[in-house]
């Protein structure tokens, strides 16, 4: 029996195929083989040659699966994949309570120049002052001198981008070499502010980090579209539709098939998959070069089978529905952190609690009955009553 690459498989494989069982029936050769994969997890690690894209206007040449460190507690994970060729690792400066940083800039130490290196400002902050002291921050923090993407932290409207004080910060950084390259990041609304970055007359901004998977709504796969045709660079996130382990596909994670069917969208320049240990990395970096196929898409729709009622794509069509204007999808964000893949109960409540005053799931209370309804057939009032007990 011989692998993707001509050679045999080795006995600990070849049991560990025997262990897929009915699986089989729905999977086949290639695809068989990959799920083969999965299950050796002790197997010596292969990693493909690196695959590149390019970031938009920015010209930078990126890996199309990079590193999204938000979750990553040990450089030597982050370490291993720049020594395997990936070179974009996304950070941000509240990640961790401020520690995600300090993380990164051991990764990298003596790699500065291999990499490219994005982050994010605070997602209050709006002045020119705040948005100078976070750079200044995660300058020292990371220990660098310059960062080569700076982005505004969860855009939830149009707003943020054209404010003025905030341009005329990032204008002074580049000027001094701290900042290369401006972007934004968003959960919701996000067709908003992709249109809003399409339409800016003066193009300030490079790059939107957004949410995208196979369970994104058509309208910011149309807004994703037109973004990248006017030269701004999509970064991927969210790529595995919360990450939730299914009974339905038992030890198999969609998480590979998730990664491959953002990126035969050429609209998107990377994915950046949270990763936390070498397993998840080994399991994300495997998908430079492989092709989307038919075992994939039958894997995503049992996936989305399983998650129907659970996760929410964040479109925000609820909203205009709830009387109390709660916040619904983030607080459904900040959910999907500590019950999805991510496992991350200090995530969710930091998320959670920085939801505005009077917008979390504590003003549902004051409801006789929810009368925001879900076009993907959520149960908002169980939803919000979840997050109550497990995030307030």
């Amino acid at each position: 029996m011989a692998d993707r690459n001509g050679r045999g498989i080795g006995r600990r494989t070849f049991i560990a195929a025997g262990m897929v069982g009915t699986t089989s029936a729905l999977l086949g050769g290639k695809a068989l083989a990959e799920v083969v994969q999965q299950y050796a997890g002790t197997a010596p690690a292969e990693f493909p040659a690196p695959v590149y894209r390019t970031l938009g206007r920015t010209g930078l040449k990126v890996t199309v699966v990079s590193f999204g460190a938000m979750l990553t507690p040990e450089p030597e994970v982050i370490r291993v994949a720049l020594e395997h060729g990936v070179n974009y690792v996304d950070t941000a400066r509240k990640y961790m309570g401020g520690n995600n940083e300090a993380i990164v800039a051991k990764a990298i130490k003596g790699r500065r120049d291999k990499i490219f290196l994005a982050t994010k400002t605070l997602p209050d902050s709006r002045s020119k002052v705040g948005i100078i002291q976070d750079v200044e921050a995660s300058l020292r923090a990371l220990k660098t001198d310059y960062i080569d993407v700076i982005q505004l932290h969860n855009l939830t409207n149009k707003q943020r981008i054209f404010i003025p004080e905030t341009r005329e910060a990032l204008l002074e950084l580049k000027k001094q070499g701290k900042v290369r390259f401006c972007g934004v990041t968003t959960h919701t609304n996000q067709a908003e502010v992709l249109n809003a970055l399409v339409d800016d007359r003066e193009s300030f901004f490079d790059t939107c980090l957004v949410s995208y998977n196979f369970k994104t709504p058509p309208e910011v796969g149309l807004a994703i579209s037109r973004a990248a045709k006017a030269g701004i660079g999509i970064i991927a996130m969210k790529t595995q539709a919360g990450g939730y382990r299914t009974a339905s596909l038992g030890s198999i994670t969609p998480h590979q098939a998730a990664l491959k069917w953002v990126l035969q969208n050429p609209d998107v320049s990377v994915a950046i998959p949270g990763m936390k240990d070498l397993a998840q990395l080994r399991e994300n970096i495997a998908v430079m070069g492989m092709k989307f196929t038919y075992a994939d898409r039958r894997r995503l729709e049992r996936y989305a089978e399983a998650v129907e009622g659970i996760y929410c794509t964040m479109c925000g069509s609820c909203q205009a529905g709830c009387p109390a204007g709660v916040e619904i999808s983030n607080v459904n964000r900040a959910l999907m952190y500590a019950e999805g893949g991510y496992g991350d109960h200090d995530l969710a409540r930091s998320t959670y609690r920085e939801i505005r005053p009077g917008a979390d799931a504590a003003a549902c209370l004051d409801c006789g009955s929810c009368q925001a309804r879900c076009i993907n057939g959520l149960d908002i009032a169980a939803k919000m009553e979840r997050a109550r007990g497990l995030l307030g």
